[in-house]
């Protein structure tokens, strides 16, 4: 009995679809939900530890504000006199969060109340008088916040919901902190300060899936993806979630539950923060599983069409299917070591419109895609470097920010005002590109991020968007390289009887928050922060001090002995309340030992005057 080889084709095929797929179909769709359990379980437990977290930074911040602008109230002189300072001013009245703020002395088991302060415009809107905040100061004596509360937590912050009515009364959270010590580690003097609870809010205003609260350690809501729950001041306290965060000794977890309120299985993830308030997360298990549960019924659906569609078709696949197939293999190994100048159509016949003539054209424009794409890295590696560059062309770079320990690097061209004033557009534009085409070549040889050009300045990181060990290093070589480059460089330009060209450096390692900023139509990565706004008035300081390169304390501390560094002196400089310790770099250490000084006649120069620049004394 003769028998075609489709026909035996066709029954194997379907005996074997039908023994691997109907089993694979179930057992996909069961992995999957539960993948999908394990999935949204790591989701919920992220997004409550990343909002615990975005939260803890926003009360790092409110604390540090209220902490400040108490001491400024209670330094020597300040009590006496009834005009308040331009400072705290700048600290409290201009600043939106602040509602009221209170100083009190203890001693012993009593307190004094030794100033206190209310913003008369955030209860305006409210039709209210200071004297409502008299009434919230007699409500907290009662429940004995924060005074006590303050003491009994060994000076940690408290933090209680205050809200009052809403819609007539202001929405507020009360932060009770520790001002003072005496030697002796007893707390002498505390501040209590009324914010607005809308800061609060903030990390929690973004929409998501998933419903977010925070509760102090009572289970009152402190705030609420709802703002309106979080201005009932909810009780949380009879939920299973908050019942098992408190027994808990784990910072953060996930478990299911049945909520007594909803009555529905919800999935719940919560994450304690290092202040008096905990972050929860929960979702619908119900919306959790229902992907899972479709996708099973795709599955089988799926399965049945392609086995009605295999009985016809793979008999003609095994005819048309092998040799393209192989002369596709080939030209794949040609690509595979960068040669692009291949297509696929000319060398596969094929007589009809199928498959295997799409898969001929879909490669070719595979191969035309990758050659533009080749050209986009390289045009991206010109703009942004190509550290940012693979990141964007993997697409690991989105919207958003997060924090890193990064190098920030400044430099300016001395005078390129009244150079640009005094000579032809094309002449500075010649200028600037001859420059520029030097020091970036050398910051990305030292492994640097050029962020961006300021008129005749440069702004680099290093440390962002990846980071080593040896930061700091090649940032301090990269500006030695650029010394010796700026040298080489002036003596071209006195040949063609050009002006030289003196500049300045400034180094600083900190913290700063490193991201893409801007809009899903426009987008730009970059350096913010006080880190960054301290190197550019460490750069500024060169003038005062004379020098082409300063780094600060941080980072010469980072650098160790392998640099020949010498102290010049400290400058106050705006937006920061402490002097900077400046150095200056001579030069570096070989590996012999031996310090190899790094000077040219650019180096030192006559000091002179610089704006939100003075040396300290």
């Amino acid at each position: 009995m003769r028998i075609p080889i489709s026909v035996k084709l066709i029954l194997m095929t379907v005996f074997l679809l039908l023994s691997v797929t109907i089993p694979i179909a179930i057992q996909s769709s069961d992995e999957f939900q539960k993948n999908s359990m394990q999935r949204e379980t790591a989701i919920n437990r992220e997004l409550a530890e990343s909002r615990a977290r975005q939260l803890e930074n926003v009360i790092m911040n409110l604390v540090d504000k209220i902490t400040l602008s108490a001491r400024i109230l209670i330094k020597p002189g300040a009590i006496e006199s009834s005009v308040v300072s331009e400072e705290f001013t700048i600290n409290f009245n201009n600043d939106s969060d602040f509602i009221s703020l209170e100083v009190y002395l203890l001693d012993g088991v009593s307190k004094k109340m030794l100033v206190q302060q209310i913003k008369d415009k955030a209860l305006i809107p409210f039709s209210l008088s200071k004297d409502y905040i008299a009434r919230l100061r007699d409500t907290r004596d009662q429940q004995k916040f924060p005074f006590n509360s303050v003491i009994e937590d060994k000076g940690h912050v408290v933090l209680l919901n205050s809200s009052g009515l809403p819609g007539k009364e202001p929405a507020m959270i009360t932060v009770g902190l520790p001002l003072y010590k005496d030697p002796q580690g007893r707390i002498t003097h505390i501040a209590i300060a009324e914010v607005q609870l809308s800061i609060f809010q903030k990390p929690f205003e973004k929409r998501s899936a998933s419903s977010f609260f925070v509760t102090d350690r009572n289970g009152v809501v402190l705030a609420h993806s709802n703002p309106v729950e979080a201005t009932s001041k909810l009780t949380k306290a009879s939920s299973k979630i908050f019942q098992y965060a408190q027994k808990s000794a784990s910072p953060s977890a996930v478990l299911t539950y049945l909520d007594a309120e909803s009555e529905k299985e919800l999935l719940g993830a919560y994450a304690k923060t290092s202040f008096d308030a905990t972050v929860f997360s929960t979702i619908e298990l119900e919306k959790v599983l229902a992907p899972a549960l479709k996708v099973r019924y795709e599955a089988f659906k799926i399965a049945g069409y392609f086995l009605s569609a295999t009985l016809f078709l793979v008999f003609l696949a095994s005819l048309t299917l092998t040799s393209p197939l192989e002369t596709l293999a080939g030209l794949i190994g040609y690509v595979s070591k960068g040669n692009f100048n291949v297509k696929a159509t000319t060398q596969i016949k094929s007589y009809f419109r199928d498959e295997v003539s799409e898969l001929a054209k879909a490669f070719d424009n595979m191969i035309e895609g990758l050659k533009e794409r080749d050209k986009v890295k390289n045009l991206f590696n010109k703009f942004h470097g190509s550290s940012i560059t693979d990141d964007l062309m993997k697409g690991d770079l989105s919207l958003g920010g997060s924090n890193k320990d990064v190098i920030i690097f400044f430099s300016d061209i001395r005078g390129f005002t009244a150079f640009s004033e005094k000579r032809p557009p094309e002449e500075v534009v010649e200028m600037l590109n001859e420059y520029f085409g030097v020091m970036v070549g050398i910051i990305n040889r030292h492994h640097g991020v050029v962020d961006k050009f300021i008129g005749d300045a440069i702004m680099a990181v290093w440390g962002a968007p990846k980071s080593t060990p040896k930061d700091a290093h090649h940032a301090v070589r990269a500006c030695l390289e650029m010394r010796k480059a700026l040298d080489e460089l002036n003596a071209k330009r006195q040949q063609r009887n050009q002006p030289p060209i003196n500049i300045g450096m400034g180094l600083h390692s900190g913290r700063a928050i490193s991201g893409t900023i801007g809009s899903t139509e426009r987008m730009e990565y970059t350096v913010i922060g006080n880190t960054v706004n301290t190197g550019s008035r460490i750069e500024a300081s060169t003038k005062a001090f004379g020098a082409d390169l300063l780094i600060s304390e941080t980072v010469m501390e980072k650098i160790g002995e392998d640099f020949k560094v010498e102290y010049v002196g400290s400058a106050e400089v705006k937006g920061r309340s402490e002097p900077l310790k400046l150095f200056k770099v001579r030069g570096y250490k070989t590996e012999s030992g031996t310090y190899v000084e790094i000077k040219t006649p650019y180096s030192d120069y006559e000091p002179e005057s610089a704006d939100k620049v003075k040396i300290a004394a």
